[in-house]
């Protein structure tokens, strides 16, 4: 029965699908490091990316640092503009960025932050997955000042929501910074559920708020960062299989989540999920056939402990940077560079359904909302 359901979702999906005309592009993008544009500047915390050689690449700043934290552009940059974005969404806490929340749409994405309020403490500040939907409570105020309740409701039916977050989570749980953790630490198990169901509580409330199209990315292989691979001491071609396993199992429980709340909600609303663990995990394994030369090792801040990415006065103060940003995988020992970036948002914009389910980011932003309401 629930196949059939599925089935008949994805018919009437298509059906909307066909013919549609092409919408302005309006973006709201919470997460983490992995798409955090900036916010993280305003705010006291020791997760920034506001010194060079971070931005190196990013050519709207001159190639200086913006507190992305790559050399240049995150995958919802790169998928923004490949939407026809006329400008990235500023980060929320920026001055002046309220009213950009009715025209290209804010980023709200915060480093070191996680579905789970505690994840993060290690770095002080950063915003959890609650306060990013917080804030974007205040833009939906803004926007209804703005346009009215209706105008607000339509406007955000047409808006792309993507949440790219979970990997710091995880990250604590096998490097633990949240106390609760630090003695007795609960099951595998029994924390992907704990994963799941508040991150499940924050897409309703997101939905709740007039969300109607969301593209959920799931954790990818956080076993093969460098940053992991040290600390476990993983041999050469080699990840940890402990964490890769975790990571597997959470985004297995994310997915069902998804395709529970596409039968409840659907088809008023979709929940795509983003299969980053598989697209990332086909660029380690065929590194060279994507014209990398380095899948392991990062290209800032080099592979043993601080992991510290910095460029100071001269040679001898700056850490390691590689010669070619775009032979790299990995830019520091957590995040890639904006050429694995480039691959993975072409991947989720146009793959097929064992990447973005049940459609993929392309689809979802033709899909129109209004025939429906």
């Amino acid at each position: 029965m629930q196949s059939l359901e599925i089935s008949l979702f994805l018919f009437f999906i298509a059906l909307l699908l066909h013919g549609l005309p092409c919408l302005s592009f309006t973006s709201f993008v919470f997460g983490d490091s992995l798409v955090d544009a900036g916010n993280n500047q305003y705010i006291f915390t020791l997760s920034k990316a506001d010194s060079p050689p971070y931005g190196i690449d990013f050519t709207p700043s001159g190639g200086q640092p913006t507190g992305r934290f790559t050399n240049g552009r995150t995958t919802s940059d790169i998928i923004g503009q490949a939407l026809g974005a006329k400008s990235f969404p500023p980060p929320d806490l920026s001055p002046n960025s309220a009213s950009n929340a009715i025209t290209g749409g804010l980023n709200y994405a915060s480093g070191a932050s996680g579905i789970l309020d505690e994840t993060g403490t290690l770095f002080i500040g950063r915003i959890p997955l609650e306060a990013q939907i917080n804030y974007f409570q205040e833009s939906r105020t803004y926007m209804v000042n703005a346009m009215g309740e209706n105008g607000t409701r339509k406007f955000l039916r047409n808006a792309i929501f993507s949440i790219t977050i979970g990997s710091n989570d995880v990250l604590n749980y096998f490097q633990p910074s949240i106390p609760l953790l630090n003695e007795n630490k609960v099951s595998p198990i029994v924390f992907q559920d704990f994963m799941v169901s508040n991150f499940t509580a924050q897409l309703e409330r997101l939905y709740g708020l007039g969300a109607r199209k969301l593209v959920v990315v799931g954790v990818g292989p956080l076993g093969c960062i460098p940053f992991l691979r040290a600390i476990y001491r993983a041999p050469s071609g080699k990840c940890s299989a402990e964490v890769n396993t975790f990571v597997q199992g959470y985004n297995g429980k994310l997915r069902a989540a998804l395709d529970r709340l596409n039968q409840e909600l659907g088809p008023e609303a979709i929940f795509v999920y983003a299969n980053s663990y598989d697209i990332f995990t086909r660029i380690l394994q065929n590194y060279r056939q994507y014209g990398f030369e380095d899948a392991e090792d990062p290209c800032c801040g080099g592979y043993f402990p601080p992991f510290i990415c910095f460029r100071g006065n001269n040679a001898n103060t700056s850490s390691f940077l590689c010669d070619n940003r775009s032979k790299y995988v990995f830019w520091d020992a957590y995040h890639p560079t904006e050429a694995a970036n480039i691959i993975v948002a072409e991947n989720l914009l146009n793959g097929d359904r064992t990447i973005s389910s049940p459609i993929n980011i392309q689809e979802l932003y033709r899909y129109n909302q209004s025939s429906i309401l």
